[in-house]
């Protein structure tokens, strides 16, 4: 049986027994004790294995229930305190009825909250498996739960499973306390790190090979993108050739147009130099035109 089926298979116990009280007739005071004797043990071994592994396990393996299970604490802890009012308490006393009343309602409250709103996310994330080890250990931890109600002790791991087992030993007679708290305790720890482990993802093969992490795959393309990317690339590898002539033709002329420039601009350096003369030598031969026609015009006369 899984962990909920068993909770809710105690719920069912508990409002039949609510149901019996409440057919009872006024005087029926012998069988208001005896239905009374009954809830008391039910309630308190309840309460005592969902505080012993329900609840610390759910807290540490579910999400979002850390709020619903410490309201489920305080609940426990009023209706304990009922309880343990009820024990000793005279069913011809005139506040029997009305504590057994207000006892039935919070634990109807408290009831409807778990199998509405607790329970199913509980079921939502723990596996089968895992709901079945934790079912195991709540009926484990039913053998040696105390069977009356302990307001005053703590109700949190790992103060519970140690004061829990004294206390059970303590109702039922008999046993080892020290054993059978530290086995509690250990039992706890290791069902919650069972289920921790096994709710883990799996790494993906190929980081597991790769040891690069989680890289994603390369994502395959369609035959659609195929068929329009091959277009592409043929136009692609046609346009190739032409392009590399056309840049070799370029660079041709380009090499062609640079070099005659070169030359050019050297046969105006070396023509300009050799007509190029100075301003004095041109003075000088003047002067000697100039004496030589003096002369020539002196012979003349």
């Amino acid at each position: 049986m899984d962990a909920i089926s068993l909770l809710r298979a105690d719920h069912k116990t508990v409002e039949q027994l609510f149901k019996r009280f409440e057919k009872a007739g006024d005087r029926a005071y012998a069988e208001k004790r005896q239905i009374v004797d009954r809830i008391i043990e039910e309630l308190a071994v309840h309460a005592a294995i969902e505080e012993q592994v329900f609840y610390p396990v759910v807290r540490q393996t579910v999400p979002d229930t850390e709020d619903i299970a410490l309201e489920s604490l305080e609940e426990h802890h009023i209706v304990k305190w009922v309880l343990s009012e009820l024990v000793d308490l005279d069913p011809q006393h005139e506040r029997f009825d009305a504590k057994v009343t207000v006892l039935m309602e919070n634990v109807r409250h408290h009831i409807e909250e778990e199998e509405d709103e607790f329970f199913p996310k509980v079921r939502a994330q723990l596996s089968r498996t895992a709901l079945a080890d934790v079912g195991q250990a709540l009926a484990d931890a039913r053998q040696t739960a105390p069977t009356r109600p302990h307001p005053r002790l703590p109700d949190e791991p790992p103060g519970n499973a140690v004061v829990g087992a004294l206390a059970g030993v303590v109702d039922r007679v008999g046993g080892n306390v020290t054993e059978l708290a530290q086995g509690g305790v250990n039992a706890v720890q290791d069902l919650i790190a069972r289920i921790i482990g096994s709710s883990k993802p799996t790494a993906p093969r190929s980081s597991a090979v790769s040891g690069r992490g989680s890289a994603k795959p390369a994502r395959r393309s369609t035959s659609t993108e195929r068929a329009k990317q091959t277009p592409r690339r043929a136009k692609s590898a046609a346009a190739t050739p032409a392009k590399r002539a056309a840049s070799g033709s370029k660079s041709k002329t380009a090499k062609k147009s640079a070099q005659a420039t070169k030359t050019t601009t050297k046969r105006a350096s070396a023509t300009s130099g050799r007509s190029a003369k100075p301003p004095a030598k041109k003075a000088a031969a003047a002067g000697k035109r100039a004496a030589t026609k003096a002369r020539t015009r002196a012979t003349a006369a």
